[in-house]
């Protein structure tokens, strides 16, 4: 089941409006941009993140999930939980790397 349009926009304005929020359709589900940053993984409407070190303590009790075949596991975040879901951004928001520009 690929995520549906209103979910994903859910998910959208969820994200604070500090934060420039696009997001791109890749093979039915989607790839979340904080200021143009990648930093979610919208799929089968669940949002996921990747298990990284820095948010190890803010998602120690998180579910996890593995968000399409061949992928590594990821964290699921719990996108209606506001002060999670903003503390979650903002990390990956800093630590995140613009993408590479293709030639």
């Amino acid at each position: 089941m690929a995520t549906n349009s209103d979910y994903i926009l859910f998910v959208c304005g969820q994200i604070n409006k500090k934060f420039e929020v696009t997001y791109k359709k890749m093979f039915g589900e989607y790839m979340v941009y904080v200021n143009a940053k990648p930093v979610l993984l919208v799929c089968d409407n669940c949002v996921y993140v990747k298990k990284l070190t820095q948010l190890e303590n803010f998602m120690a009790n998180a579910e996890c999930g593995i968000p399409y075949n061949g992928a590594k596991e990821h964290y699921i975040l719990d996108i209606e939980n506001t002060e999670l879901c903003d503390s979650v951004i903002e990390i990956l928001e800093q630590i995140t790397p613009l993408p590479k520009k293709r030639k």
